[in-house]
């Protein structure tokens, strides 16, 4: 046995019961886990928004995302194409958490929200809460999620950043897959984009 395999099995046996490791690229989340919940989030829209309200969708797909990176905003026609595409059946629910610029906070993602067209929830959660849950590292990256909440999807839209032509359709693959209750073929993939802009706190 090398010495590399003894650490690795030396290192797993100091594990406590019942954990298991996060995901290929996500250091938070691992496919088949139950969904962090938000709970009264703010919208464009003036209402505030659970993940409780969506209990009648067969899947919801969480994007972050947000106004300042380049990345993010060449993926919008995408992303409502894909919400119109499916909207009888999946609940698309984007959300932003970056707040150093102003373009990023609420009456900036109303303007944005606006200006776009949004048919879908756009939420804000200034205390960045809910992408540290998720482990949220890009924007946009997505989270598809089953009838009972729990992930099923989590990465990049497609295998191209804008404007480029994807040729993988990650997250349309993933969606048709959990409508049909099956797994998707591709359940984790790496996120393109603009890093989330997590301020730390003082010390």
């Amino acid at each position: 046995m090398n010495l590399r395999l003894t650490v690795l099995l030396f290192a797993a046996m100091l594990l406590p019961p019942g954990f298991s490791r996060a995901g290929q690229y996500n250091s938070v989340l691992k496919v088949g886990d139950e969904a962090p919940a938000w709970v009264e989030l703010p919208g464009v829209d003036d209402k505030k928004h659970s993940l409780a309200d969506l209990k009648d969708k067969q899947v919801l797909v969480v994007v972050f995302t947000c106004n300042s990176c380049p990345v993010a905003l060449d993926y919008e026609d995408r992303i409502i194409a894909f919400a119109k595409k499916h909207a009888s059946k999946v609940a698309v629910v984007a959300i932003n958490v970056n707040k150093r610029k102003a373009e990023d906070r609420l009456p900036g993602m109303k303007e944005r929200a606006k200006e776009k067209g949004f048919e879908f929830p756009y939420l804000y959660d200034e205390s960045q809460k809910i992408a540290k849950l998720y482990g949220a590292v890009y924007t946009p990256e997505f989270f598809v999620l089953d009838k009972d909440r729990k992930v099923a999807y989590m990465g990049a839209m497609d295998d191209k950043s804008p404007p480029a032509m994807p040729k993988e359709q990650f997250l349309e693959a993933a969606a048709n897959a959990v409508l049909k209750g099956e797994k998707p073929a591709t359940a984790e993939t790496l996120a393109r984009g603009c890093r989330v802009d997590y301020v730390r706190p003082p010390r």
